[in-house]
């Protein structure tokens, strides 16, 4: 089979289409053919060695996937076979993987997919689907004022709808262009503010009734988060979901603790048990396949142009979900 191997750091030149075996499912296990694999930003981290986490190279990268089961290891049910399912393989014993042709996952992590879902969509439901609706869980929006940053994300995009759906008060999306910032307010938010000016902490507070929001999610980092503290209300909390770029001086943390305000650390992993995570991505796959949540999808390449999709991100030219099509 093909897949996309990270040899050495770099560019997204670094990334090579190589030939390997394709997997034998163990006991336990399902081989499913990919049909679409997520690429996501923090993967653009790794490649260039920029992440919280160093990986050991060579590696495939991807992880997640969503494909039809086209062999069962020994114990698993016949029954699954021809299923079109989800492989979350960053929940699995082997989290990397998915910029391939085939992988392979527990059965038991393997969640169907409903008729009406694309197998394209279903990527965009896993790694930021599930972070958009886990931030929520933490930090429940109902009759708060909240504050998405990269509103017109992947994450950021779920974000805006689920808060609305969970009865936010105001949902201030903040973004980078104007297409952005129309997509956001297409999507339900009722502020969209260009995060290219300089006053723009000023107008999200405005947004907001003059004091601030509640709760900003901050899924961004760096130099976005010590801005946005500047549009979070006395007594507000911030979220920060932005794993490997944290960037807040011990000044941000003594400001916060004057106005009574509150730092909330996020990761996705620790919050995943194998039942839960089957309920929650299906919870997610209904509410997208009945049309009540819109997947934004962000561009389409073939398994052999993963360099040109990770440029896409890395330039931050992408809205929505990048997805690879073996």
């Amino acid at each position: 089979m093909r897949a996309i191997q990270l040899n050495r750091f770099g560019g997204p030149e670094v990334l090579d289409v190589v030939e390997m075996p394709k997997p034998e499912p163990q006991a336990g296990e399902v081989l499913i053919r990919v049909h679409a694999a997520g690429v996501n930003f923090f993967e653009v981290l790794m490649r260039g060695d920029c992440y919280a986490v160093t990986p050991q190279l060579p590696m495939v990268l991807g992880v997640e996937a969503a494909g039809t089961v086209e062999a069962l290891g020994h114990g698993v049910d016949i029954s699954l076979t021809g299923t079109p399912v989800a492989a979350p393989l960053f929940a699995s014993k082997r989290p990397f993987g998915g910029y391939a042709d085939y992988v392979t996952i527990d059965a038991s992590l393997a969640v169907p997919l409903p008729d009406a879902l694309s197998f394209e969509d279903a990527t965009a439901l896993m790694v930021q689907g599930l972070t958009a609706f886990h931030l929520l869980r933490q930090s429940p929006p109902t009759g708060k004022s909240v504050l998405v940053t990269a509103a017109a994300g992947g994450v950021g995009s779920l974000l805006v709808q689920l808060a609305k759906r969970q009865a936010a008060s105001t949902v201030v999306a903040v973004a980078g262009s104007r297409a952005k910032l129309d997509l956001a307010q297409s999507l339900g938010a009722d502020a969209a503010v260009d995060h290219s000016t300089s006053d723009w902490p000023a107008r999200v507070r405005e947004a907001a009734g003059g004091a601030g929001v509640d709760i900003i999610y901050d899924i961004v980092g760096g130099s976005m988060t010590a801005a946005s503290l500047q549009a979070l209300a006395p007594g507000g909390e911030l979220v920060f979901a932005a794993l490997g770029r944290y960037a807040i001086s011990a000044a941000d943390l003594e400001a916060m603790i004057t106005r009574n305000q509150s730092l909330r650390g996020f990761a996705l992993l620790p919050l995943l048990s194998t039942d839960g995570l089957r309920a929650s991505m299906s919870q997610l796959f209904h509410l997208a396949a009945g049309g009540q949540l819109a997947v934004t999808q962000g561009g389409r390449y073939p398994l052999d142009q993963a360099n040109e999709a990770h440029r896409l991100l890395e330039e931050r030219r992408s809205t929505g979900k990048v997805v690879l099509i073996p």
